[in-house]
Formats: structure tokens, C-alpha cells, sequence
């Protein structure tokens, strides 16, 4: 599946198609046909917030089921960073009007040595959760430890170890941008720690 431009023309922002997804299955077996066609599909957006790069990905959630959707990055012009946060506010409210997510998760801002690439961190952060809002989705927040343990096994995973297991859990084909796969993590971990199972019970007590 090869990059498509965003269908945003004021955003920059590339996204992989949904073409040739399988859904894929999150623990034990699936339940019988005539049953997983009952089951309600939450919509997880998985962001990893960044001033220059800020990646994104999307996933639905039925059962124990975990099918693919759509992720990218968004790129920033170089410059100053008001531009740059006004463009990461205007890409994520795009994304969030064409895939409608219901859940989004956020990785939780790493205070470093770097009290100003801190700021800058926080600041895009903002800025991409604000885009969300008309989303109405509620926003959970992880921290990149607690991330790359869910889906990885270890919480100090390289960057490389989480795009190849995104591959393998996924069913993707071909590379994954680092900055996506860190977003489809979020999402994979939110998925996996409990929160939008608790959604998907509620919505059923409801149909």
C-alpha cells in the first residue's frame, strides 16, 4: 500500500489507504460468525504529538477484534511555530472530520533535559488535541513507557521495534513511518488496556 496525499489540500499531511486490511484478532479466537456480526466497533485515534512531525493513526475495535484504518503523518512547514501549531490544529480537525473517531489516545508529554523542546512538545500536544474537539471523542493519555510495554513487551523498545510489531499486528504491508506507528501504538494500547472495551459493553447494554 503505497502514500496518498491527504485529501486536505491546505494540510500536509500523508496517510496509508485502507485497502487490503484484515481484521486482526487481540486475544484468543474469534467468537462465531453470527455473533461478530453483532458486536459495536469503536473508533480509536491514536495521536503522537510532535512541533515538526506529528503522527496519527486510526483503528476499530470490535470484540476482540482490531482492524486497521488509516495513518500518517503531519508535517509541518519550517518556521515559526505558531505556523507550525496552527498547522497541526488545522490537519488533525480534517482527520477527525473524515474518520470520525469515537476514542482518541495520546501519548503524555516526557519532560527531558530540554525544558524548550518540552515546551515546543506540549504546546503541538495542545494543538492536536484541540483539533479533536469537534470529535466530541474523549481524550485517555499514556505514557510512551506505558505504550511500547502494551504492544511491545518493553517499555524501552526502540522505534524500530514498534514499527515492525504495528507490521505484524496490523497485517500492514511495507514500511510504516516511525511517527505513525508510535500513533497506531497509542491507539493498539488504549485498545488493549480495557478503556474502549468498557465502551463497547456500554454501547451493547444500549442496542
Amino acid at each position: 500500500m503505497g502514500a496518498s496525499v491527504g485529501l486536505a489540500a491546505q494540510c500536509r499531511y500523508h496517510t496509508r489507504g485502507i485497502s487490503g486490511r484484515r481484521a486482526h484478532t487481540l486475544c484468543g479466537k474469534p467468537r462465531a460468525r453470527r455473533l461478530s456480526l453483532k458486536l459495536t466497533t469503536i473508533r480509536v485515534l491514536g495521536i503522537d504529538p510532535g512541533s515538526q512531525c506529528t503522527g496519527f493513526g486510526l483503528v476499530d475495535v470490535a470484540g476482540p477484534r482490531l482492524t486497521y484504518v488509516a495513518s500518517g503523518v503531519i508535517r509541518t512547514p519550517h518556521g515559526d511555530l505558531a505556523a507550525r501549531l496552527c498547522e497541526i490544529f488545522t490537519c488533525m480537525r480534517s482527520i477527525v472530520s473524515q474518520y470520525r473517531p469515537q476514542e482518541i489516545a495520546i501519548e503524555r508529554v516526557f519532560v527531558n533535559r530540554n525544558p524548550d523542546s518540552a515546551l515546543k512538545l506540549g504546546q503541538a500536544r495542545g494543538a492536536a488535541i484541540c483539533g479533536t474537539a469537534e470529535a466530541g471523542a474523549e481524550v485517555f493519555e499514556y505514557a510512551t513507557r506505558e505504550i511500547k510495554q502494551a504492544v511491545v513487551g518493553s517499555g524501552s523498545a526502540e522505534k524500530a521495534q514498534v514499527q515492525l510489531m504495528m507490521r505484524s499486528l496490523l497485517k500492514l504491508e511495507g514500511p510504516v513511518a516511525s511517527d505513525a506507528a508510535d500513533a497506531l501504538a497509542a491507539a493498539v494500547c488504549h485498545a488493549l488496556r480495557g478503556s474502549v472495551r468498557a465502551s463497547l459493553r456500554a454501547a451493547a447494554r444500549l442496542r
